[in-house]
């Protein structure tokens, strides 16, 4: 509870008099009478302020927001008394958050409603709770006001947001689906599936008779196989410090995360079956998985996952992948690396490389790609320069060593990602690698 500008007013102007009292002596009579009148009015605004019901608010917004997208949100008011309402409103939104909108005004007739929209930009992923909305509500008189909170408990969750880059990423994608799927492809390893039901044609073996049909039709039909065309793949994304690193706003477990799930739907679109496994720090496996469903149940196990401070270690985690996957797969290993990671780096492709086809996609900071583009004026400039270059020279010698292990390795920047994973893994089926 405290006092509004118009009863400091009020409460100026009866000092005024009182002050004109001390010279004017028929001023002390109206100083009096003005104490009584302004004292009452005050206490009386007062009481009925404490005794105004607060008002009926209901929130309308998605459960679930897309990270770094302007998302609107509407207040629903109902003022349930007999007087007019004025008050100033503010939501409890997250802290995170962006925010357009807020504090707002609203007056309220009694028994009226009224709506009070703005807008949230989540710029993190995860759970955030919103636990109510702050109500500074103004007496009848205009000379208090009151701060409450309503309780309205909230729990939003963000989601990484790759509608921005599938926009042109899946029109791309379309086409080179129509062309992959009129291919069939040879794979290695064995394995076949049900085709279809027809006569029995000379040369078939006893096992592919279907005696069920047979009897029905009353002559010898036979079952057709075709080579297994589903394949597996299996993101291995690295959580741990390196993926800390940010790139125009954005971090690189964003864009990763981003550019894994655009991946995994145009995988499914194709039939295939489509996993994740996770290490350095946050540690979760989901098993491949073919269903129309996968995207969505992998989009709910990512969502929350945030960059740990720990150093990664991508030889536990081929091997903790070799023990949970047994057969061949596609395995698509999502990180960022430096000259110190690289002998784990190394020793978890050669693992993993005896029994699947690895893709690793070692990312790179924007700085690096400036610091050689930027003009080299003076002597730390042209240290500068040639460090980088030293550095990243040394980085491709590290990657030629992983393709002579047989594995295929992409280095870029994380916008450059997406797309990049998507055409290789194109390339990857039209070859029939797998």
């Amino acid at each position: 509870m405290r006092p509004r500008q118009s009863l400091v007013v009020v409460l100026a102007v009866w000092t005024g008099i009182g002050l004109a009292a001390v010279w004017l002596p028929s001023a002390v009579l109206l100083w009096q009478v003005a104490a009584i009148l302004v004292f009452g009015v005050v206490a009386a605004d007062l009481l009925l302020l404490r005794s105004l019901p607060s008002p009926r608010i209901r929130r309308r917004m998605g459960r679930t927001l897309p990270q770094g997208v302007w998302s609107p949100v509407e207040l629903d008011f109902e003022n349930p008394s007999e007087y007019r309402l004025g008050m100033e409103v503010h939501d409890l939104h997250p802290a995170e958050f962006g925010v357009d909108g807020l504090p707002q005004s609203l007056r309220l007739a009694p028994k009226a409603r009224a709506a009070l929209r703005y807008r949230l930009r989540p710029v993190e992923r995860g759970d955030f709770p919103m636990s109510g909305c702050d109500v500074l509500l103004r007496s009848p008189l205009g000379l208090w006001q009151q701060r409450r909170t309503l309780d309205l408990p909230t729990l939003l969750r963000v989601f990484p947001n790759f509608a921005e880059i599938s926009q042109y990423t899946l029109l791309a994608a379309n086409d080179q689906l129509a062309q992959v799927g009129v291919r069939r492809l040879q794979r290695r390893g064995i394995g076949a599936e049900f085709h279809q039901l027809r006569e029995y044609r000379r040369g078939d073996s006893l096992r592919q008779i279907d005696w069920k049909a047979t009897s029905r039709m009353r002559k010898p039909i036979s079952r057709e196989y075709q080579d297994e065309r589903d394949q597996r793949l299996v993101f291995l994304l690295d959580c741990g410090r390196r993926m800390r690193h940010l790139d125009a706003g954005r971090g690189h477990l964003d864009e990763a995360l981003n550019a894994l799930l655009l991946l995994a739907y145009v995988a499914v679109r194709q039939g295939d079956a489509v996993g994740l496994m996770t290490y350095g720090g946050t540690k979760r496996w989901l098993a491949p998985r073919k269903e129309p469903a996968t995207v969505s149940r992998m989009l709910e196990a990512v969502y929350d996952i945030q960059p740990s401070m720990e150093a990664a270690d991508p030889l536990a985690a081929g091997q903790a992948l070799l023990r949970a996957l047994p057969r061949r797969a596609l395995v698509v290993m999502l990180t960022n690396s430096r000259d110190e990671d690289q002998a784990g780096l190394q020793q978890a492709a050669a693992l993993l490389r005896r029994r699947h086809l690895v893709v690793i996609a070692d990312l790179r900071e924007s700085s690096l790609d400036e610091s050689l583009d930027a003009p080299v004026q003076d002597l730390r400039g042209a240290l500068r320069f040639h460090a980088v270059n030293g550095w990243l020279a040394q980085r491709r010698r590290h990657q030629e060593r992983l393709q002579h292990l047989g594995v295929q390795v992409l280095d870029l920047l994380p916008g450059q990602l997406p797309v990049a994973l998507v055409n290789r893994y194109f390339a990857i089926k039209r070859a029939g690698l797998l």
